[in-house]
């Protein structure tokens, strides 16, 4: 017997949080678009169209467009995470099939499912109205670092960025770090307090190159440059507010780098 109660949805939306993903392929576009067209036709999705776009410094956005609605995606490498949202008006789509697929292309540790909805349910012969939902405010994230750091009464920010690839060149000239360092004080208006110092750890090959430290009067910047991966390491502690994104954004730059790694931290 046929179940009469059940609802009639013009589609299904379902969104997934993909985790500790490769960043090396979610920096890169062309991986992002050879991925997600093999989870479209994988999951039996019919693909019309697509489009990826790559931010400068780094992350990207794209979408596949199928007969069936679309594919998405926003990738930040710095935090090896993909957000992506899966929309379709045919149950033939397996997005099971594809969320495997995209793991094991984006080489994530985890695809957790955050959200599963039907949307547009049709009954009598209408749309059904849903009941708007109003959040709590006191549970809403803010996108802004500036807001998250007042609003937890925060005495510190703590910001490691991890910059790879590197142009060998610069961080294997000690006046082009001391010019970084004066460069980004500028940058995230913090008064240095003091020279920059920079000494040549040479000994053991695979610490070898330069560690930089400044002292700002908020607290310090510092760094370490590793002439074995060409990597810059740098952390900056201040008890002054700054956008830990525009220093890894402005080392990524100055550094030549492919691409860097975040974390930050709130000290109370």
């Amino acid at each position: 017997m046929d179940d009469t109660s059940a609802n009639f949805a013009l589609g299904r939306h379902m969104t997934v949080e993909f985790y500790d993903c490769d960043p090396n392929v979610i920096a890169d576009p062309e991986h992002v678009k050879k991925a997600f067209l093999e989870a479209a036709r994988d999951s039996g999705a019919t693909v019309l169209d697509h489009s990826f776009h790559i931010f400068e410094p780094q992350g990207v956005s794209g979408v596949v467009i199928i007969a069936e609605s679309h594919f998405s995606v926003h990738a930040w490498p710095e935090h090896d995470y993909a957000a992506v949202d899966f929309f379709t008006c045919s149950e033939a789509i397996n997005l099971k099939t594809a969320i495997q697929s995209l793991k094991s292309s984006l080489g994530a540790e985890e695809a957790v499912v955050s959200g599963d909805m039907t949307r547009g349910i049709v009954s009598n012969n209408g749309i059904e109205r849903m009941v708007p939902v109003y959040e709590d405010k006191t549970h809403i994230s803010t996108l802004s670092w500036e807001k998250k750091f007042k609003n937890s009464q925060a005495w510190g920010l703590s910001a490691s960025v991890d910059v790879y690839h590197c142009d060998s060149d610069i961080i294997r000239d000690e006046a082009a770090v001391k010019r970084f360092v004066l460069e980004l004080c500028d940058k995230i208006d913090m008064r240095r307090f003091g020279d920059c110092v920079v000494v040549d750890f040479g000994e053991d090959e695979r610490v070898s190159g330069f560690s930089m430290t400044q002292f700002i009067e908020t607290s310090l910047v510092s760094g370490h440059f590793a002439n074995a991966s060409n990597a810059a390491y740098l952390d900056i502690f201040s008890c002054k507010f700054y956008d830990p994104r525009t220093v890894a954004e402005f080392a990524v730059s100055f550094f030549k780098g492919s691409n860097y790694k975040m974390q930050v931290a709130l000290r109370r």
